[in-house]
């Protein structure tokens, strides 16, 4: 911008702003305006792109402290004034109050592009993309060139795939289909993101991706808790009462020993260290849940057995704690 342009210029006037203006209210001032003239709102109209360019260059001086504080004294002078030629008047005329501002301001380097690109910093919305004159068309939007939209898929696996990981293949909305690594695990919902898969860009930016929710089937045996897997072992009651030695399965491999010591209540839960879920995060264990299952039919000699050890076992009452920490 040449040095006249300050005088002949008053950008106060042309963003509709007092001289006072905080630079916070200046800028919500120049957003408001910019989205309401900027070309990619007004396809064609040449009265809007003009005065887009006008606000975009009050905005410009206006926002920088230094370049402000310049042109209010510059305009202080009187908007009427005008330069002469060097040599004419006291010291050359106006053209030396400019020595000190270092010889004028002018536009930056790179024109609008370069004052446009502060708004790659800000991650606000965008009105379009592309640089002006080029084929993408308008001023580059505030975001840049635009990312290409997302493309969701579902897809169901069963509990050992989920736990163990696996990769799979999908079939894309384009009936192509592709490959999915499904990590160690992954658990019922969670999203598995495929950057760069999604759609194109529309103006060259980077594609979108795709994002891939997964659903996990039930187990008819294990549960999941955290990265530990959770397992309802069945014992008699003379096993859990005397104690045993028992076989309990892991998930996908061979099956464990476990001892039951004697005395042991259902509900209680013996740990098998490392055999739960294994991920980059580190391993979790197997929790085997005792539960002493109780016969429902009994023949005459086992009835009559049960009968005489009723006679003879302690006559403590299991629910004596029980209700008197209820009163």
């Amino acid at each position: 911008m040449a040095s006249q342009d300050w005088f002949d210029k008053d950008f106060y006037k042309v963003l509709g702003v007092d001289k006072s203006v905080s630079a916070a209210d200046l800028k919500k001032t120049y957003r408001k305006l910019a989205r309401q003239y900027h070309p990619d709102s007004n396809p064609g109209d040449a009265k809007a792109e003009a005065k887009f360019k006008e606000i975009s260059e009050a905005y410009s001086v206006l926002n920088d402290p230094e370049q402000r504080e310049e042109y209010d004294q510059i305009r202080a002078m009187g908007s009427g004034a005008r330069f002469s030629a060097p040599g004419a008047g006291a010291g050359g005329g106006f053209d030396d109050v400019f020595s000190r501002f270092g010889q004028g301001r002018q536009a930056p380097p790179g024109g609008f592009d370069d004052f446009f690109s502060m708004f790659d910093q800000q991650g606000g919305g965008g009105f379009g993309s592309g640089r002006f004159g080029q084929t993408t068309g308008g001023f580059r939007g505030f975001g840049g060139p635009q990312k290409g939209a997302d493309v969701t898929a579902r897809t169901t696996i069963d509990f050992v795939t989920a736990a163990k990981g696996e990769t799979i293949t999908l079939q894309g909305e384009d009936n192509v289909p592709f490959k999915v690594k499904i990590p160690a695990g992954v658990s019922d919902g969670q999203k598995i993101r495929l950057r760069g898969r999604g759609r194109k860009s529309p103006d060259g930016g980077e594609s979108g991706d795709i994002v891939v929710t997964v659903a996990v089937r039930p187990h008819p045996v294990f549960s999941r808790d955290g990265l530990n897997l959770r397992v309802t072992v069945p014992v008699t009651f003379t096993e859990a009462a005397l104690g045993a030695t028992i076989e309990v399965p892991t998930l996908g491999g061979d099956a464990v020993r476990l001892r039951v010591a004697p005395g042991t209540p259902s509900g209680r839960v013996l740990r098998v260290k490392g055999r739960g879920i294994e991920t980059t995060k580190g391993h979790g264990d197997l929790l085997a849940e005792v539960q002493v299952a109780v016969p429902a039919h009994l023949d005459d000699a086992a009835r009559e057995a049960l009968e005489r050890f009723q006679a003879l076992e302690p006559k403590e009452n299991p629910r004596a704690d029980l209700m008197s920490k209820a009163r």
